[in-house]
C-alpha cells in the first residue's frame, strides 16, 4: 500500500512538473490556412502547448500586439507578451526569454522552407527580424536557401 501511494505521488508530480514545463503560446490564425497549421505541429513537435485561436480579422490582431506591416505573415503568436509574426523557428522563439529589449520577433512574408512552409528540398534564405521598443529591427537569425 505504502508502495502504491510513493508510486502516485510521483507520477503526480512527474505530471506536474512536465505541465509546468511546457512552453505556451497563442497562435491567432485564419481557419483555411493550411501553413499555420503545419507552424502550429513545428512548435507542438519543439515541446510547445499552443493555445489555437482561430479569427476572422487577423488585420486588428497584428494591429493590436503592434506588429509592423512590413513584418506581416500569415499567422501571429503572442509567447511571453511579445508578438511572433510568420515561421519563426521555435528555437528563436525561446531565445525571446533572453530578449527583454525587443517587441517581438517575425520572418516576413511566407518563405519556402520555413518551419511550416515545407514543401519539398526547396528551402528559401529568410531572416528572423526583431523588433525593439524604439521601432529599430535587427536581425536576430539567419537562415540560408538551399
Amino acid at each position: 500500500m505504502l508502495l502504491i501511494r510513493a508510486s502516485l505521488i510521483a507520477a503526480l508530480s512527474l505530471s506536474s512538473f512536465a505541465s509546468m514545463a511546457a512552453e505556451v503560446i497563442d497562435v491567432y490564425r485564419n481557419e483555411s490556412c493550411g501553413c499555420c497549421k503545419a507552424w502550429i505541429e513545428h512548435l507542438e513537435d519543439n515541446g510547445f502547448t499552443v493555445q489555437d485561436h482561430v479569427e476572422n480579422d487577423m488585420s486588428a490582431i497584428k494591429q493590436r500586439l503592434g506588429v509592423p506591416y512590413a513584418m506581416g505573415s500569415c499567422h501571429t503568436g503572442v509567447y511571453q507578451g511579445k508578438f511572433v509574426e510568420g515561421h519563426v523557428p521555435a528555437s528563436d522563439i525561446l531565445a525571446l526569454k533572453q530578449r527583454n529589449d525587443l517587441l517581438g520577433l517575425a520572418v516576413p512574408g511566407m518563405p519556402l522552407g520555413s518551419p511550416g512552409m515545407e514543401m519539398g528540398a526547396r528551402k528559401e534564405a529568410y531572416d528572423v527580424v526583431g523588433l525593439h521598443k524604439d521601432g529599430q529591427s535587427e536581425v536576430i537569425q539567419h537562415y540560408a536557401g538551399e
